[in-house]
């Protein structure tokens, strides 16, 4: 990982062999670029907060069910498989799905019932379209990494709890959300880098006709290099490395924070 690291970072910063922050200030004074980087933010946020909020009412569910039952063996398995099942596959899957009338399955069953959802404004080639597909595969992601934290939760807590005449919202709000909050939290940041960072499936959707960051990286290297904007994309995608080394960081301190509460 090291050498396209060095080699991102170089191109970046260097102009005509000189060290140069140029192609920075040119991503910063772009209108455009800055359009992307707002538009994957929000679209990283709200789909973390989704995914982050479905998958823990689902992983509670499951945990709270029979240990080692049927129902907790296939949302086990199934989230093992739905979380990485992403990319242009996935693209492909919503566009069969909810894709244009005489193109989704699901819109033209909607229609044949009287419901058209092309007329009501909704397009899955959309950032809305986009962010659907995401939570997709965040919801499960959440179940995995948020299990361990719920399965932390000690019984003996609960029967402490109550035998102190706690009620089922006391023990919830003094002892089960304040354990669960760091994990809840760095789980929320593992999607949001997540989201941030994905590229296929958005580019296989709406391709660069909507701002993202990846669209407009992959525009720089690959469909501007006339005008040499190539050095613009590897300073964009060094600027998505930082704001990926802030989440990585905000996630180990509520981990470590997490694991202290539930050694």
């Amino acid at each position: 990982m090291g050498l396209p690291l060095y080699s991102v970072v170089h191109g970046a910063v260097t102009v005509n062999g000189h060290l140069s922050w140029a192609n920075f200030s040119s991503t910063f004074s772009n209108a455009s670029y800055m359009r992307a980087f707002k538009g994957s933010l929000l679209l990283s946020l709200w789909t973390a907060l989704l995914g982050a909020l479905f998958g823990t009412w689902l992983a509670a569910a499951v945990v709270a069910g029979k240990a080692g039952g049927m129902l907790r063996r296939i949302v086990s398995s199934a989230s093992g498989v739905l979380a990485y099942f992403a990319g242009v596959p996935l693209a492909f899957a919503f566009l069969a799905t909810l894709g244009r009338p005489g193109t989704g399955v699901f819109t033209d069953m909607l229609k044949s019932i009287g419901i058209n959802l092309y007329d009501h404004g909704f397009n899955i080639s959309s950032l809305f379209g986009v962010g659907l597909a995401y939570v997709y595969f965040q919801v499960p992601l959440m179940v995995i990494l948020i299990t361990p934290a719920l399965e932390g939760l000690r019984p003996q807590w609960r029967e402490a709890a109550e035998n102190l005449g706690a009620s089922r919202w006391d023990y919830m709000r003094h002892v089960a959300i304040p354990v669960l909050t760091p994990a809840f939290v760095g789980s929320t940041l593992i999607l949001f880098g997540n989201a941030f960072s994905a590229y296929a499936t958005a580019l296989a959707l709406v391709g660069s006709t909507i701002g993202l960051v990846p669209a407009e990286i992959n525009t720089a290297l690959n469909g501007n290099v006339l005008v040499n904007e190539s050095p613009l994309g590897l300073a964009l995608g060094v600027e998505m490395i930082v704001v990926v080394v802030v989440v990585m960081a905000g996630y180990w301190m509520v981990q470590t924070r997490a694991r202290k509460w539930l050694q």
